[in-house]
């Protein structure tokens, strides 16, 4: 069974957002992690203190199946990239919500977060 925390927002492209005061953390959600297998390779396509718009790419995972785009979930400057996901990519594998986060971003429209997904939306989604 695919874990779907009740505390975050997804999007339909499988990140999931959690709101942290002003800055939104994201990665990817259990189900894309399991959907990509084993990932073999991070690429941050962005870098900390840059801007980005909501649907840019910003990560490039590349797994033993694929490589695939995460993109961001709203506009605003990146304040993070989890860096040390270079030597332990299995995390995000092993701990999607936990350690295998991807970006912090603060928020420049907070509406944005408001047309996410919640976690009883995002399971009607991917049963489809």
């Amino acid at each position: 069974m695919v874990n779907i925390p009740d505390d975050l927002l997804y999007t339909e492209t499988h990140e999931w957002v959690k709101v942290e005061g002003k800055n939104a953390r994201i990665g990817i959600t259990d189900y894309a992690q399991e959907a990509l297998t084993e990932i073999v390779n991070i690429d941050f396509a962005v870098e900390a203190g840059s801007n980005v718009k909501k649907g840019d790419g910003i990560v490039v995972l590349d797994s033993v199946k694929s490589s695939n785009e995460v993109y961001s979930p709203v506009t605003g400057k990146i304040v993070e990239l989890n860096e040390g996901l270079k030597s332990e990519l299995e995390n995000i594998n092993k701990s999607p919500y936990g350690s295998g986060w991807l970006a912090v971003i603060e928020v420049a429209n907070p509406d944005e977060l408001k047309v996410l997904l919640t976690a009883e939306a995002y399971r009607k989604l991917i049963q489809q």
